[in-house]
């Protein structure tokens, strides 16, 4: 009996980690007798990460209200498991899709953040599990850290809800009288620092509206920010691995937070069991969206191969399409791939067939593996 191992990312804009699994099972189940699926949907941090985690470990999903991206009220939630640890997403308060057609890492803002951490505590969490991604905002996490109580002064006095344009005038922080309590870890799919030419604006800040000046421009605020955080807070955050995750929410996280930066894969991958399920698969399948040359640099793809590997386990993945550099996972443990989409097409177009395209995808595959079997 063919035994078989899913365990993708998902599919962004297009197919949940959950939905993948299903269809990617499903051609397997058709062209294999006998197969044996295990599916294990993943996450890396960003979107998907509470729905992730409550596939793997259940709990339930509590309602809270906290300001948006740019700081009008929205319905938000976060994840509390049994062993209560709170599972929080920046992208459900601060996320880029969130922010619309007004795309402004200047003027996005993380509060809604603290508002959330403030309500998790509140509601009896006994530790945060935070997932960095998927944000469109560049304020260092102050935003958030004002809801929690900092202070933030400028020349003129104290600045309320700072976001990415105030942080060059920012020239000193009051912590508040009694911080977040419970620990903190954050899932981190970066290693980017926090400024210079691969720091959190001049890498991430495009894709989130920013022009090649206000890029300059939230770079400047990021090695201010970081100046006054040494001053006022004794830490040093200014070579700090992961500290341009999310806008520099990275660096926010372990200054005002105190709060451990892992990777989010690593992180689901112990969720989830994965030694054990791998242990007893024929093959491990993973993928995501688009594969390309960022997908081994802390991605799930990255994280599933570093741990099939000791395992001696056979990898491949379907993914939606290919991008530039995607042959370097054949070179870190990947053995084959396979797509989804062969050639560019519209958005609208790919929304309308993505499923049958992936199923077309994993039945290949399922017939080349099919194949290895005989023989």
């Amino acid at each position: 009996m063919p035994r078989v191992l899913i365990a993708p990312d998902s599919f962004k804009g297009t197919l949940t980690a959950r939905e993948v699994c299903e269809i990617t099972g499903r051609a397997f189940k058709d062209t294999i007798e006998n197969c044996k699926i295990t599916a294990l949907p993943l996450a890396d941090g960003g979107e998907g990460l509470c729905a992730c985690l409550e596939k793997i470990r259940g709990g339930r999903f509590v309602p809270a209200q906290a300001p948006g991206v740019f700081g009008s009220p929205v319905k938000a939630q976060y994840l509390m498991l049994d062993d209560g640890t709170a599972v929080i997403e920046t992208a459900s308060v601060a996320g880029l899709p969130l922010a619309g057609d007004k795309k402004n890492p200047e003027t996005a803002t993380t509060a809604g953040l603290g508002a959330l951490i403030l309500h998790a505590e509140k509601t009896g969490a006994k530790r945060i599990l935070l997932g960095l991604g998927g944000s469109a905002t560049n304020d260092c996490g102050a935003g958030m850290a004002s809801a929690l109580g900092y202070e933030f002064y400028g020349e003129n006095g104290r600045i309320d809800r700072p976001s990415g344009k105030d942080l060059g005038n920012i020239i000193h922080i009051k912590p508040p009288a009694e911080k977040v309590k419970i620990p903190v870890t954050c899932a981190c799919d970066v290693d980017n620092p926090l400024y210079g030419e691969n720091g959190a604006a001049y890498v991430f800040a495009p894709q989130k509206g920013a022009d090649e000046e206000m890029v300059k421009r939230l770079d400047e605020g990021l090695r201010n920010i970081a100046e006054v955080i040494k001053k006022d807070l004794g830490a040093d955050i200014s070579g700090m691995p992961g500290a341009g995750a999310a806008g520099g929410l990275g660096a926010g996280s372990a200054v005002f937070l105190s709060a451990n930066l892992q990777r989010g894969i690593d992180l689901i991958l112990d969720y989830g069991g994965f030694a054990g399920k791998a242990a007893q698969a024929d093959l491990v399948i993973t993928g995501e969206g688009r594969l390309d040359s960022q997908s081994m640099q802390g991605k799930v793809i990255s994280g599933v191969a570093r741990r099939c590997a000791p395992l001696g386990k056979k990898l491949i993945a379907i993914c939606g399409c290919a991008g530039d550099g995607w042959e370097e996972a054949l070179e870190n443990g990947v053995s084959a791939a396979y797509f989804s989409c062969n050639e560019p097409k519209p958005f609208d177009e790919v929304i309308k067939t993505c499923r049958d395209d992936l199923y077309a995808a994993a039945k290949k595959a399922a017939e080349n593996f099919g194949r290895e079997i005989i023989e």
